[in-house]
């Protein structure tokens, strides 16, 4: 495997940047007038190319950290066409001027929400999930009749170089454009005005990226993480959770922001879970995950090194190690590991994992698990297992959570007609389908006067019965 540290990062000058974000800026207006035809023609050749380009997508992903071909069709491809196709069906609808009610102390006239794209607007994507997370909110930026840039990740360099591969032959570069690059051109392109940023990452960066666009009062999306819980109560079908968290967590070697980060399980419980939760492992990846085709390698030694760093810490902290625990510098590899009596206060607890780790913690009393949630960040995600439906509606009522599986992991993420973000630490804005196209888009209030209506003779000089009409309109309108 050629990891992507022996690779040379292509790089973009300064010049060409701003060359690309002229061009689009100028050309934004052409791009706004597109018609929903128009805009789904953009679309189904995005459509095409993801299906043309599938195997060499395997390539590169595996090439960047040995990511198996399954897992690119499940969470690489699915994702990109299942949001075309969704958007497809529904454009015209959300495109069209929504009409909205007015008060009758403004009879006489009408008003409606126009929905007008945003302008120029840089999508800066993470190594996880090159391909998903670059392509899915490129749809809505389309939809919304934007001009983008997108900035993948100089961690995934194959992948990122098959995205641009792929963008230059579909779109002019004009209407949607790739830089590559480090630090040093995400830094470039956060100075410039872009009208709308939309970034995937860490909660860390994201400050960043508001910071910079702050400065030019630019809107923002922020997907980022944090560390995701999972309840088990003494209720749940035990066999059932292990396999979902199981998929959930060890998917991309852990390296997923919805990921269960850790799992808090009823102690009635908790060894009857451990079982089952090492039997579906053992299913998953045999006696020897390392040799396993269903398994991934972290993306490169700085990731690898600060998980291995949590697993070390944790130990050094008094965790067991239930299952896994192996790791191989050369490889980069960390085995699926659970951990148990893990102190709260060790780094794994502290810092979103990010890695195929995961704390398994005890409980006595649902409050534990809730305190424990509710004393951190507020997380991008949050599951429950349970069969009792007041436990599930007190997890709910009394935490606050990006979004909420209710017995199952992550699987909101794929529901089109859900909103996908988190709130405040975990993310700002929300995408997919029509939360995506409403985030990329402007609601322009139009309000039109049709004929004479009684606001006109609210006007100076103010008399006596500019008195009466106004306290008529306070008590009845």
């Amino acid at each position: 495997m050629i990891m992507p540290a022996t690779l040379n990062i292509p790089t973009t000058s300064t010049q060409e940047i701003h060359r690309l974000f002229e061009l689009q800026r100028e050309y934004q207006f052409d791009v706004a007038r597109t018609t929903a035809k128009e805009r789904i023609a953009k679309l189904n050749r995005l459509l095409d190319a993801v299906m043309r380009y599938r195997p060499q997508m395997k390539e590169a992903m595996y090439a960047d950290f040995k990511k198996p071909p399954f897992e690119v069709d499940g969470v690489e491809v699915y994702p990109v066409t299942g949001a075309i196709k969704h958007t497809r069906r529904h454009l015209r609808r959300w495109m069209r001027p929504e009409k909205v009610p007015t008060p009758l102390a403004f009879a006489g006239s009408t008003s409606w929400i126009h929905y007008e794209p945003k302008g120029v607007c840089l999508i800066i994507s993470p190594w996880n999930f090159p391909f998903n997370l670059t392509f899915v909110p490129l749809v809505s930026a389309i939809a919304a009749g934007n001009c983008t840039v997108l900035k993948p990740s100089e961690s995934t360099p194959h992948s990122s170089a098959l995205i641009k591969k792929m963008v230059t032959e579909i779109f002019d570069e004009k209407e949607v454009a790739v830089v590559e690059g480090a630090v040093q051109e995400s830094q470039e392109l956060l100075r410039l005005p872009f009208n709308h940023i939309f970034f995937t990452g860490s909660p860390q960066v994201g400050k960043l990226v508001m910071a910079a666009a702050a400065k030019h009062l630019a809107t923002v999306t922020l997907e980022l993480g944090g560390k995701s819980p999972t309840i088990i109560d003494e209720t749940a079908d035990l066999a059932t959770a292990a396999q979902r968290l199981a998929r959930g967590k060890f998917a991309n070697s852990g390296q997923i922001c919805i990921a269960p980060d850790y799992v808090f399980v009823h102690e009635k419980v908790k060894d009857n879970f451990l079982e089952e939760f090492k039997q579906v492992m053992q299913q998953s990846y045999g006696d020897d995950p390392r040799a396993s085709a269903s398994f991934a390698r972290m993306v490169n030694p700085r990731q690898y090194d600060r998980v291995k760093g949590y697993l070390e810490d944790a130990i050094s902290n008094g965790a067991k190690v239930a299952a896994g625990g192996k790791t191989d510098d050369r490889e980069l590899y960390i085995e699926p590991t659970v951990l148990t009596n893990v102190n709260l206060e060790s780094d794994i607890m502290q810092e979103e994992i990010f890695g195929p780790l995961l704390p398994v913690i005890p409980f006595h009393d649902l409050q534990e698990p809730i305190d424990f949630i509710n004393a951190g960040e507020r997380p991008l995600t949050l599951s429950i297992f349970s069969k009792n439906k007041k436990n599930i509606e007190r997890v709910i009522s009394v935490t606050r959570a990006g979004g909420t599986c209710i017995n199952h992991a992550q699987l909101h993420f794929y529901n089109h007609d859900l909103p996908f973000g988190g709130i405040n630490n975990s993310g700002i804005g929300q995408s997919h389908g029509w939360y995506g196209f409403k985030d990329f888009s402007h609601a322009r209030s139009i309000y039109r006067q049709n004929f004479w209506g009684p606001s006109e003779a609210l006007k100076a000089p103010y008399t006596k019965l500019t008195e009466r009409l106004i306290d008529f309109t306070i008590k009845w309108l």
